[in-house]
């Protein structure tokens, strides 16, 4: 048999719940997110659950891709959401000016030189970058410093787990 505060007491559990539930992300809250990430040919490129490992991150504080981060505005726990970022919502366009030819001398003697790969070095203040092998001419290689999803739309399926204020 139960009490009067038993009662009380699940249906205060119940209402906490609801609001929680019904809970909707504004800025400056910090979520948890399952997301895949696939090009619209279906290419998936990235993907939290294959990770198994939720996102978790500041809405609003630029951490993330601004098209990404404002999908989740008024979501709630539970809800998910398909979304398509544009180039300039995602990682731009492609920048022309990023593709640079380099003396080959600038790779050690036995690195070989190959189409499409992906190589690191330093920029001219120490910082590491990324680029991709764009073609090798007779003394030089041209380089491609845009991020490689640079001029692409991607599409998000975006899951939110949970809501909290603490930063």
């Amino acid at each position: 048999m139960s009490t009067k505060d038993d009662v009380k007491s699940e249906k205060s559990k119940k209402t906490k719940m609801k609001k929680t539930r019904s809970k909707k992300v504004k800025g400056g809250e910090t979520v948890s997110v399952h997301y895949v990430g696939t090009l619209d040919d279906g290419t998936e490129f990235d993907s939290s659950r294959t990770r198994d490992e939720a996102l978790s991150f500041e809405v609003g504080s630029g951490q993330l891709l601004p098209g990404f981060d404002s999908a989740l505005a008024g979501m709630k726990i539970g809800e998910v959401k398909n979304v398509k970022l544009s180039p300039e919502e995602a990682y731009g366009n492609v920048n022309p000016e990023a593709v640079q030819a380099v003396p080959q001398s600038s790779f050690p003697p036995d690195f070989k030189l190959q189409e499409g790969l992906l190589v690191q070095g330093h920029d001219p203040q120490g910082q590491p970058v990324m680029a991709k092998i764009d073609s090798v001419e007779q003394d030089s290689v041209v380089l491609d410093f845009n991020h490689p999803l640079a001029g692409k739309s991607l599409n998000f399926e975006i899951e939110l787990l949970s809501i909290s204020n603490k930063k």
